[in-house]
């Protein structure tokens, strides 16, 4: 059987010393803003949109500047992680489902989320966890540690 791959981009967006999350209405789990990179998109860009459309807030990424640029060749922002995601198991553990996922840490001025769209989930779905509920939330352990991970990378910043 054939894995089929999608690259996707996720923020974890900081404000404040807390991440916002929103409970999956499909999945039952606790995730950050993030979704499909589009054919014309590039991984960062994506992931700006994403935040834009689920929250309504303009994310500041956390980006180095390019490593690399010539006339045709320039880097990319790199992000915070860059996972593979198994979506979709089928029974005796083939993988039929993966997100490639360009993980970016962003900072928004605001925690007055107001989704854009029909389709995305109320503000009513949304919370905002610092460090310590994320380590006391049920949620996945990778979605906790990045999550502190993030919090800590902005106040560096």
């Amino acid at each position: 059987m054939e894995t089929t791959r999608h690259f996707t981009a996720t923020v974890y967006v900081v404000c404040e010393g807390a991440v916002a999350l929103h409970e999956h209405g499909r999945l039952g789990l606790w995730l950050p803003p993030g979704g499909h990179v589009e054919r014309d998109e590039l991984p960062h860009l994506a992931a700006e949109r994403e935040v834009r459309g689920e929250t309504g807030l303009d994310p500041d990424l956390l980006l180095e500047e390019p490593e690399f640029e010539t006339d045709v060749v320039r880097s990319l922002p790199r992000p915070a992680h860059l996972l593979l995601e198994d979506i979709h198991r089928y029974e005796g553990g083939a993988v039929g489902h993966q997100h490639v996922d360009f993980v970016y840490f962003g900072t928004v001025d605001s925690r007055a989320i107001d989704p854009v769209g029909d389709d995305e989930r109320s503000a009513a779905h949304w919370e905002w966890f610092d460090a310590d509920d994320l380590r006391a939330a049920d949620v996945g352990p990778e979605v906790a540690e990045i999550g502190v991970e993030a919090i800590a990378a902005v106040e560096r910043r």
